[in-house]
């Protein structure tokens, strides 16, 4: 359960760093002079902070999720 337990642990990181990313790429996108000053390069940047964060979050919940509920359905054998 250790293992689990870590693997868990670094789930999660992920999907706070692919959101992290995510709303840095709309802030970028909406918010930021420097990007906008940029042009299309600026577009990329932001573009490229959604799809990165978007890769590490969404597959990431469907996994984490997956290990949820092999865990409880092991819990449920066992009682």
């Amino acid at each position: 359960m250790v293992t689990d337990d870590k693997l868990i642990l670094l789930l999660k990181c992920c999907i706070a760093v692919g959101l992290g990313l995510i709303s840095l790429g709309i802030y970028f996108h909406n918010y930021s002079d420097t990007v906008e000053a940029m042009g299309v390069k600026g577009i990329i940047i932001s573009a490229m902070c959604v799809a990165f964060g978007m890769a590490l979050s969404l597959p990431t919940k469907m996994y984490l999720t997956f290990i949820l509920v092999k865990r409880e359905t092991e819990r449920k054998e066992q009682d």
